[in-house]
């Protein structure tokens, strides 16, 4: 099956050979051709996902008709803070494909309008039953085929199935869900919390605070996704508690690795200057705590982060006021 993956990043990258080892014939979009073209020459993505070799029947675009042009489905792999341009400039090539069915692996919010993914989709390009995918997936080790987990979910039950069947082979298993609000909240919060338990590792805290960490960052998405219309079970699976553990424990998750830098002293400016890839959470924090007061939903641990991203607070000044709250039962 001709596949469009619109994102060179690590995850379109990696998701494009997941593709491959199935037998389809998937072309990646990115919007830089003078660096798509040093990655046709040396078969290798070394921005985004260094150290892995790609065959040549992985194809590089930087243009939208050509990206889009015969595709059976279509894979939005772009940081959330470009989605909405992404979308607005590829709607055109989009209709004069025959509007292929569209999963969305974009974790994160639209800043502007702080609306999910799926929404954009259904707005900008008319997409009655978008799906999302999210799951534990940190991209180098899906890309060298390390077993991976996901979920799939659409209302429309036929969407998601066909996007499995796409994906599912012996190293990448996907699970399908109707809950699309779920999956998509998990996806985006669980990079705000990992940056949280990346503070954990700088401050050189343990294991305990690690794993309290996790635990009330996990009640807060749940909380947050609940409000959205998500079901709280969604969040006890892959693209919740799943995802979040491997995004707070890999020394290869972006997010956690700018928690750890900021607990060490380091400044935002200056992390964010030496990085090639997108932490999402830095981005996110923001738009996700101004969604959570206008639900009316408490989420100290993310409101702690986005002082300590946007705001200067110290991240000891944070823990403080973390572990100084009222007491309260463990289901508020």
């Amino acid at each position: 099956m001709r596949v469009a993956v619109l994102g060179d990043g690590g995850w379109g990258t990696a998701l494009a050979l997941t593709l491959v080892r199935n037998g389809h014939s998937p072309t990646v979009w990115g919007p830089n051709a003078e660096y798509l073209d040093t990655v046709l020459q040396s078969r290798a993505n070394p921005k985004f996902l260094p150290g892995v070799p790609l065959p040549e029947s992985v194809s590089w675009t930087a243009d939208p008709a050509t990206a889009l042009a015969g595709a059976e489905a279509v894979m939005l792999v772009v940081p959330s803070q470009y989605v909405r341009a992404t979308l607005t400039r590829f709607a055109p090539a989009y209709h004069a494909a025959g509007s292929p069915p569209v999963v969305s692996a974009t974790k994160g919010f639209a800043e502007d309008t702080r609306e999910r993914i799926s929404a954009l989709l259904t707005s900008l390009w008319g997409v009655a039953q978008p799906a999302v995918l999210s799951g534990p997936s940190i991209a180098p080790e899906t890309a060298r085929g390390v077993p991976t987990a996901v979920t799939v979910a659409c209302a429309d039950s036929a969407v998601a199935t066909r996007f499995q069947e796409l994906l599912t082979g012996l190293a990448f298993r996907v699970y399908t869900s109707d809950d699309v609000c779920g999956v998509e909240v998990g996806g985006a919060l669980k990079n705000v919390i990992a940056i949280a338990a990346g503070v954990c590792d700088g401050l050189g805290f343990g294991h305990n605070a690690k794993a309290a960490l996790i635990t009330r960052g996990l009640a807060e998405m749940t909380r947050f996704g609940v409000a959205l219309g998500a079901h709280p079970q969604t969040f006890q699976g892959l693209s919740g508690i799943g995802d979040l553990l491997v995004t707070c424990m890999s020394p290869q998750s972006r997010n956690r690795g700018v928690g750890e830098r900021l607990g060490r002293g380091e400044t935002l400016a200056d992390i964010l200057r030496g990085m090639e890839q997108v932490a999402e959470g830095v981005w996110t924090s923001g738009t996700a705590l101004a969604l959570a007061r206008q639900l009316g939903v408490a989420v100290p641990v993310m409101e702690q982060v986005d002082a300590i991203l946007h705001h200067g607070k110290r991240p000891k000044e944070a823990v403080v006021e973390l572990m100084s709250r009222d007491p309260r039962a463990e289901r508020d």
